[in-house]
C-alpha cells in the first residue's frame, strides 16, 4: 500500500490544491495511491482563524481527490514553519503508514533546497552567531534565518557543494515562504529519519495559481452584498474546484456557518490587552510568541488607534514592522485569546494523537491498517480523547484543540461544542 503524506491549510481548497495532489499521485507512479492530508485545524500557520470549519475544509479534499484527512494539532498548526513542519512530520512518522511524502514548491529545481536541508545549521557556531546578531539588529525571525544561511553559505562555511548559479539564486529562494516551509520539511523528515520517498512539486502555472489569500480576499469583498452567494460563486468559479465551492457555499446557504467574523477576533484581543493592563501580574509576556516585547509594541500601538481603525483589514496593513512580521503578530494574538502560553508549546514538543476528521472507502482501508500498527491513539470522535486520562500530554494538547475549536466556532457563528456531535465524513 502506497500512502502519500501531504500537509495542507486548505484555507480554502483551491485550483493548485488539487493538481499538488494530482502530480503527487503521478510522481508515484500509482493512481490507486492513497494520499493522507495533515491539515490544520481551527488556525492556520500564519496564526490567522481559518475561513471555513475544518470539517467543510476535510470534506472540500475529500471531493477532490484526497482519502482521508487527519487534523494537525493547534500547538503545531499554529506556529513558525519549523515547529509546523516538525509537527506533521511527526505525525505521518507515527501514522507508521506513509511511504510518500509530498509538498509544493516554488521553483522547477529542487537541488538547491536539498542541498540546504543536509546541513546541520544549528550545529555551526558562526551560523548561531550571525542569527543572534540579525535578530538583535531588530529583524524578524524569518530575515534572520535567511541572511544567516545566505552568509555561511557564501563564505564557504558550510560543508556544501554550492555553485556560483545557486549562491545567486539563494536569496530569493530563501525569501520564499514556500521555500522555507520545504526546506523545514526536509530538515523534519532527516531528523525523525524518516525512510519516505520525497515528493517536490514545483507550483502550476498561472492559470492554476491563484494563491490562497487571493481567494479569501475575493471571498471577502462582497460581504456586505445581499447577494453574497452567487457573487462569490461567480468570482470564485475559475479559482476552486466545483465541487470544493459547492461545499463551501452549500454550508453558508444553509446556515451552518456565516462568513468568518474577524473584527470579534480583534475586539476579542482588545479586551485580553485592557485586562492585562489592569492587572497586577504581566500575563502577556508568558504568552507564546509574544515575547521580544511584542506585547508592549502592541499595547501602544493599538492605544494609538482610533475605534474606526481597531479592525482586522486596519490591523493587518498598520502593524507589521521590520522585526514582527504579521504572522508572528497574529500568532501571539490567536495565542492571547486562547492562552496559548510559552510553557505550553515548549512543553509539547510530540504529535500525542492522530485526530481523523474524514476518509472515503480507500481511507477506511488505510485507517483499518494506521489502527493496528499506529504508535499513538487514533481519535475518531471528541469522547475518544476521554479513555485516554492517564495521558496527560494527550488530554492537555487535546483539550487546547477544542478550545481552539469552540472558539472559531464563535467566530463563524457556530454551536458551541458542535464538534462533539459530528463524526469524522465518510465520502462514499
Amino acid at each position: 500500500m502506497r500512502v502519500i503524506g501531504i500537509v495542507a491549510e486548505f484555507n480554502p481548497f483551491h485550483n493548485g490544491h488539487e493538481y499538488l495532489i494530482q502530480k503527487a499521485r503521478e510522481a508515484v507512479g500509482d493512481d490507486r495511491a492513497i494520499v493522507m492530508i495533515c491539515m490544520s485545524g481551527p488556525f492556520c500557520q500564519r496564526g490567522e482563524p481559518s475561513i471555513l470549519p475544518k470539517h467543510t475544509r476535510a470534506k472540500q479534499a475529500l471531493y477532490c481527490g484526497s482519502d482521508v484527512v487527519v487534523e494537525l494539532p493547534f500547538t503545531f498548526a499554529m506556529a513558525p514553519s519549523n515547529r509546523f513542519a516538525q509537527g506533521a512530520i511527526d505525525l505521518f512518522v507515527k501514522s507508521s503508514v506513509v511511504s510518500d511524502i509530498a509538498f509544493g514548491i516554488e521553483f522547477e529545481d529542487s537541488s538547491l533546497i536539498t542541498k540546504l536541508s543536509e546541513i546541520n545549521f544549528d550545529d555551526i557556531d558562526s551560523y548561531k552567531a550571525l542569527l543572534k546578531e540579525n535578530l538583535s539588529s531588530g529583524m524578524s525571525f524569518p530575515s534572520a534565518r535567511a541572511n544567516a544561511i545566505y552568509s555561511i553559505c557564501s563564505s564557504h562555511e558550510a560543508d556544501i557543494d554550492i555553485s556560483q548559479e545557486d549562491l545567486s539564486n539563494l536569496p530569493n529562494t530563501l525569501r520564499s515562504p514556500n521555500s522555507i516551509l520545504a526546506l523545514d520539511y526536509l530538515i523534519a523528515i532527516r531528523r525523525a529519519n524518516l525512510k519516505v520517498n520525497v515528493h517536490m512539486i514545483p507550483r502550476a502555472s498561472s492559470e492554476h495559481n491563484y494563491s490562497a489569500s487571493t481567494i479569501r480576499h475575493m471571498y471577502f469583498k462582497n460581504r456586505e452584498s445581499s447577494t453574497f452567494i452567487s457573487s462569490t460563486a461567480n468570482s470564485l468559479i475559475d479559482t476552486m474546484p466545483a465541487k470544493s465551492l459547492a461545499c463551501m457555499l452549500s454550508g453558508l446557504s444553509c446556515k451552518e456557518y456565516s462568513l468568518l467574523n474577524m473584527d470579534a477576533y480583534i475586539e476579542d484581543f482588545l479586551a485580553y490587552l485592557d485586562r492585562n493592563c489592569s492587572s497586577q501580574e504581566d500575563e502577556a509576556s508568558l504568552i507564546s510568541y509574544m515575547g521580544d516585547g511584542l506585547d508592549g509594541f502592541l499595547t501602544n500601538s493599538l492605544s494609538k488607534l482610533n475605534s474606526n481603525e481597531c479592525t482586522f483589514d486596519s490591523i493587518s496593513s498598520k502593524l507589521q514592522t521590520k522585526h514582527f512580521t504579521m504572522p508572528r503578530i497574529f500568532r501571539a494574538i490567536s495565542s492571547a485569546i486562547l492562552n496559548q502560553k510559552t510553557s505550553f508549546v515548549k512543553g509539547n514538543e510530540t504529535v500525542p494523537y492522530i485526530r481523523v476528521l474524514g476518509f472515503n472507502k480507500e481511507g477506511r482501508y488505510c485507517l483499518k491498517i494506521m489502527s493496528k500498527c499506529a504508535k499513538v491513539p487514533i481519535i475518531s470522535n471528541c469522547s475518544d480523547y476521554l479513555e485516554y486520562s492517564s495521558n496527560p500530554s494527550l488530554q492537555a494538547v487535546f483539550r487546547q484543540d477544542l478550545q481552539a475549536n469552540n472558539y472559531h466556532a464563535k467566530l463563524l457563528g457556530m454551536k458551541r461544542n458542535y464538534e462533539w456531535e459530528l463524526p469524522p465524513i465518510y465520502i462514499k
